[in-house]
């Protein structure tokens, strides 16, 4: 052995050596440790690593996202990491006072290592305290039929279907498809093995060319399933001159992305083009790649439109394949008025595909995208979450309700502490939670729309490579985001409709993996847990956060108060500040440019200012930041309860919207709306029978005219049993005895000689 190593080699391992096997770890087990042992996990890890070896902030942008598009982070990055510099800065200096008032002053206070230690020594007191407690819901009813039949029939009442499938082969591949070549060498690269149930029965529809409403669990490869067969079909496009044949509609920025991305890797080997037209990023390189024509366009509403108003040379004219990806969010009322418009541009001969995991049921949504003979493709239930999610349901207690804020706390520090996604109703209680979590020591980001899209791009960007654990978001980041080892879903509140909890869980357990979800529910949204617990499939748990764990950290963040209040003066100053300079360079700009420069720097929009003024005001669900007018009061502090009961009634007023359009009176029609409709009816409407007036107001030829004015015929008055009665009368009236005749009048007779005359 010693010639080896003099060598440098290495030797293979005798029969009588010992050897050190490391223990393996389970999820189960990880989830009791704390943030110290995980970290000396992580330290014992590293210690194989040279110590010379850094890491570097910087990395290729292109690499990630589309290098035709500048989104010019560089210039940014100072701005988007502030927040997290105030963080650090408000720990040393209370690091600092700590010290101080301990009288070690000979110690360096404000070092990285002392903020390690002050983290670890905080754990070391969470060690301490008892583990939240986790109980087995039972259901208490079963699922009763009516309701499967309800929402088996929420589309089928409402459109003509020519075609449903609700099952697939499990044994297709994509080489039984009828897939070119270079997409399937793309899928090998991309490791994509076996065809998802989705797939598997929309690829073949799609490729014949027919309208497809399709509806799946999140996770399942939606995306996948209707890029496939646009590409295989442009592979076989005219290719004399560069048209947009494909356009791609997506809700959020951040999934336009994502989108785009997936749609270069699948045509790596082709000579497709694709185009990113998101909102945020650098309009004027955008402007050039739509002038070249690319063969897909994927975009947001609002900045396609504003490229089709302003940008020369481009149009929907030529669009054969229109993809609404999560339709129901795509056909909201939030996005009419763009959507109407974008329809109107498109051409009328076209292939309109609608993805989504929740479909609509509005009728005149689903008509404004003018589907013919669309084909349903359903492999779930329209509520329903993956298999593998693990629901788990924290009760709030009336008088505890202000203790959201501590229980998140305890969670992202004790249990989940990475690949950890917390969702919350608005975007200031999102930067208070950043700001709280940043100050308790953990490594945390927000996604929401107050920030810039390069602040938003770079956030993911962290959290999918790992630099962040925990990451604060809105209701913007959970549709179709594909982010890879998302452990645990944490809910602050419980979301506005069903619907929206579908999509949130569905950030974790994608693709078959496996995922916990934690939802806290207070009094006021029990309602909402029941119709949850009815359509789960499997159990649900309860985990119960111990009492002295919920005060501990309650105390702490009562503690930080004052650093929260700073921290948050010292943002609104550099936000004025800026804005202040952005007015100085725009009018400087403006006083430099000439006048051909001024009226080519206006861009227009299809709507006045004062529509666009109007439509915001009609979806505004209320005004919760200023005051009630009137009453002269002294501003009071917020307490938590206040903050919580601001996200609550947030989220209860547009489901009360919801509700009250859901259950609005349709428009009479003079035709039947479910008349040739397939699928399951329920066995009312079956032995229901039209009724005469029926018939003879829904038809309007010519016979049913003459037939109407002339009268019922004989057979059908003796149907309705108007013959026994006529002859009864006649019969009645022979039998009375004929009363004399009386005189007539004088007016009478003399009337009746001038007609003799």
């Amino acid at each position: 052995m010693a010639d080896l190593h003099a060598l440098g080699l290495i030797g293979t391992i005798e029969e009588d050596e010992d050897i050190d096997v490391a223990q393996e770890s389970s999820a189960s087990e990880d989830e009791g440790t704390s943030v110290k042992q995980q970290k000396k996990k992580k330290k014992v890890g590293n210690s194989d690593f040279n110590s010379i070896f850094s890491f570097t902030d910087q990395y290729d942008i292109a690499d990630t996202f589309d290098p035709d598009v500048v989104l010019k982070m560089a210039k940014k990055r100072k701005s988007a990491s502030s927040l997290d510099d105030k963080i650090a800065e408000a720990r040393k200096k209370r690091r600092k006072a700590d010290v101080d008032e301990n009288g070690n002053a000979n110690s360096k206070a404000g070092s990285d290592e002392e903020v390690e230690e002050d983290m670890e020594s905080s754990s070391e007191e969470d060690e301490d305290l008892k583990p939240d407690m986790i109980r087995t819901k039972e259901k208490k009813k079963k699922k009763k039929k009516k309701d499967i039949i309800a929402e088996e029939e929420v589309l089928s009442e409402k459109i003509v279907f020519s075609e449903s499938i609700d099952s697939f082969d499990d044994k297709t591949l994509f080489q039984d498809m009828h897939i070119s070549r270079p997409l399937l060498k793309a899928l090998s690269g991309m490791k994509f093995v076996r065809p998802t149930p989705i797939q598997s029965a929309t690829i073949p529809i799609a490729l014949l060319g027919k309208d497809i409403c399709a509806c799946a669990v999140t996770g399942s490869g939606k995306t996948a399933a209707f890029m496939l067969p646009i590409l295989e079909r442009l592979l076989y496009r005219p290719k004399q001159t560069s048209v947009t044949r494909v356009l791609i509609l997506v809700p959020t920025r951040e999934l336009a992305v994502q989108v785009h991305t997936v749609g270069r890797q699948l045509a790596q080997f082709t000579n497709i083009d694709l185009c990113l037209s998101a909102g945020g990023l650098d309009v004027k390189s955008q402007e050039a790649a739509l002038r070249m024509g690319p063969d897909i366009v994927v975009a947001t509403p609002g900045r396609l439109i504003d490229h089709l108003h302003n940008a020369p040379n481009f149009s929907l004219s030529n669009i054969e394949i229109l993809v609404l990806d999560e339709a129901d969010r795509m056909l909201d009322e939030y996005f009419a008025e763009q959507m109407k418009e974008i329809i109107r541009l498109c051409s009328l001969q076209r292939q309109t595909m609608l993805f989504s995991a929740t479909m609509s049921e509005e009728v005149k949504d689903l008509a404004a995208v003018s589907l013919k003979n669309p084909v349903k493709v359903f492999m779930n239930e329209n509520t329903d979450v993956a298999l593998g999610l693990r629901q788990e349901f924290i009760r709030i207690r009336p008088n505890r309700e202000g203790d959201r804020e501590a229980i998140v706390s305890a969670l992202v520090t004790r249990t989940f502490c990475d690949k950890c996604m917390v969702f919350i109703q608005t975007k200031i209680q999102a930067h208070r939670m950043h700001i709280i979590l940043g100050l308790l020591g953990v490594n945390v980001g927000e996604l929401h729309g107050n920030l810039s899209q390069a602040q938003r791009l770079e956030t993911l960007k962290k959290f999918k490579d790992g630099d962040i654990d925990v990451m604060l978001a809105t209701d913007l980041a959970s549709r179709g985001l594909d982010i890879d080892g998302v452990k645990t879903v944490i809910n602050f509140t419980m979301p506005n409709t069903i619907k929206h909890y579908v999509h949130r869980v569905g950030r974790t357990a994608r693709a078959g993996k496996s995922g916990r979800s934690v939802t806290l529910v207070g009094e006021k949204e029990r309602k909402m847990l029941k119709d949850i617990v009815k359509k789960a499939k499997t159990p649900l748990k309860s985990r119960v956060v111990p009492l002295e764990v919920i005060s501990r950290f309650r105390d702490k963040i009562d503690v930080l108060e004052e650093d929260i209040k700073e921290i948050k003066r010292e943002e609104i100053e550099e936000k004025e500040m800026k804005a202040t300079e952005n007015k100085i360079n725009k009018a400087k700009n403006l006083l430099e440019a000439d006048q051909d420069t001024r009226a080519r720097g206006k861009r227009t929009w299809f709507q006045s200012h004062g529509e666009r003024m109007a439509e915001k005001e009609s979806l505004r669900l209320g005004d919760f930041s200023k005051q009630k007018k009137g009453k002269k009061t002294t501003a009071r502090k917020l307490t938590p309860e206040d903050r919580v009961g601001f996200e609550i009634t947030k989220s209860q007023m547009y489901a009360a919207k919801v509700s009250k359009k859901s259950n609005k009176p349709k428009r009479i029609r003079m035709f039947n709306e479910n008349e040739g409709s397939q699928g399951p009816k329920t066995k009312i409407k079956k032995n229901k029978k039209k009724s005469s007036f029926d018939l003879e107001l829904t038809s309007t030829g010519k016979s049913a005219v003459k037939k109407f004015r002339a009268g019922p015929s004989y057979q059908e008055r003796k149907e309705l049993g108007l013959v026994g009665k006529q002859n009864q009368k006649q019969s009645q009236s022979k039998k009375q005895p004929q009363s004399k005749k009386q005189p007539q009048s004088r007016k009478q007779s003399q009337n009746k000689k001038k007609r003799k005359r």
